[in-house]
């Protein structure tokens, strides 16, 4: 589904084309810029050259150097037309491609259009503006939603035409049944927050989200003075799940990595606990076999019994040879004093 308008503008400087090749579906959008008709002419040359390119490739060839040679290509096609026609000169455009395989999605920008792709109504992805404004947002000085409402959001730092050499950004993406792949112009995007964007973008039937949305956007540029700029979107819609698959996300990653250290941890202490749990009680067993191992005394048979009986009468035997003792000292003091008298 596409939708392309003027809105408060005198023409229509977006250009967009889409087919069938060899290596996939293909999409492109382009946002033009120039006086005299150049934006109209340089995004139309874009849309074209792209197309003409990726149709001639064959299946086999490698998707991302398609489109940045097919981007390169465009941007040469530019120059030269600027040059056959000198009111034509300076002429620009933004660009955003994608090719679209059962493998994945390849998808190419150049300016401040951009590509987003969303699921179950939240951003997956979406392109980093090639404008003077972003470059404050990577820098931390402004946020994005600073940066879209700035009167100087629409200086781009990158754009077909503009001379030297041409480096599209190129990103593979897997995706899933349902999800959706915008391809539009700031003239589109910048007219509201991105979540409000996204929300309606997010409606159900893809024709409605689409038109909706565009009529949305003419409203907001006719409250504001009705000057705004032209705006155009393509989506794609998804029907299947691609070959390739996503890659886990850093904060999956350390998220899994965590768990298993607790799990680890976790089987650590009970081999700990359990080893405690059954020391002692092998402890408790060796005392137990040691006093089992120790011989019984022999029962208390005729010999105990005599020989408990001797120790009895020495035991008592000790008194009376003292008592004894004690009288034959007295008896000899007597005969002393008897002596003595």
């Amino acid at each position: 589904m596409v939708e392309s308008r003027i809105g408060g503008r005198s023409e229509n400087q977006d250009n967009y084309g889409f087919c069938d090749a060899p290596i996939g579906a293909v999409v492109v959008v382009c946002d033009g810029m120039g006086g005299m008709q150049g934006g109209r002419v340089a995004s139309m040359i874009a849309v074209n050259s792209i197309l003409d390119f990726i149709r001639s490739v064959p299946e086999s060839a490698d998707p991302s150097d398609t489109l940045t040679n097919a981007i390169r290509k465009a941007h040469g096609d530019i120059l030269q037309a600027g040059h056959q026609n000198p009111e034509l000169y300076g002429m620009g455009t933004t660009v955003t491609a994608a090719i679209f395989s059962r493998q994945c999605a390849v998808v190419a920008h150049v300016g401040d259009s951009r590509i987003y792709q969303l699921r179950n109504r939240r951003k997956v992805f979406r392109t980093f503006d090639h404008s003077m404004v972003f470059e404050m947002v990577k820098s931390g000085i402004l946020t994005e939603e600073q940066a879209r409402l700035s009167d100087k959001s629409n200086i781009i730092l990158r754009a077909l035409g503009v001379y030297g050499e041409i480096v599209p950004d190129i990103r593979v993406l897997p995706y899933l049944k349902g999800d959706r792949f915008v391809l539009c112009t700031d003239g589109f995007w910048g007219s509201m927050s991105e979540p409000k964007l996204i929300g309606c973008l997010s409606d159900k039937r893809i024709d409605l989200a689409l038109e909706k949305t565009a009529d949305l956007v003419d409203r907001i540029g006719r409250k504001k003075g009705g000057n705004h700029d032209n705006l155009t979107a393509a989506i794609v819609e998804m029907k299947i799940n691609s070959l390739m698959k996503e890659k886990m996300s850093k904060i999956v990653k350390i998220i899994l990595i965590v768990l298993s250290v607790l799990l680890l941890a976790s089987v650590a202490l009970n081999i700990y606990q359990f080893a405690s749990k059954d020391r002692p009680e092998a402890v408790v067993q060796t005392e137990q076999n040691d006093k089992e191992a120790v011989p019984d005394p022999k029962p208390a048979g005729p010999s105990a019994r005599v020989e408990a009986k001797t120790a009895g009468s020495e035991k008592n035997a000790t008194p009376k040879t003292s008592a004894d003792a004690a009288d034959k000292a007295r008896s000899e003091d007597a005969d002393a004093e008897t002596e003595k008298d």
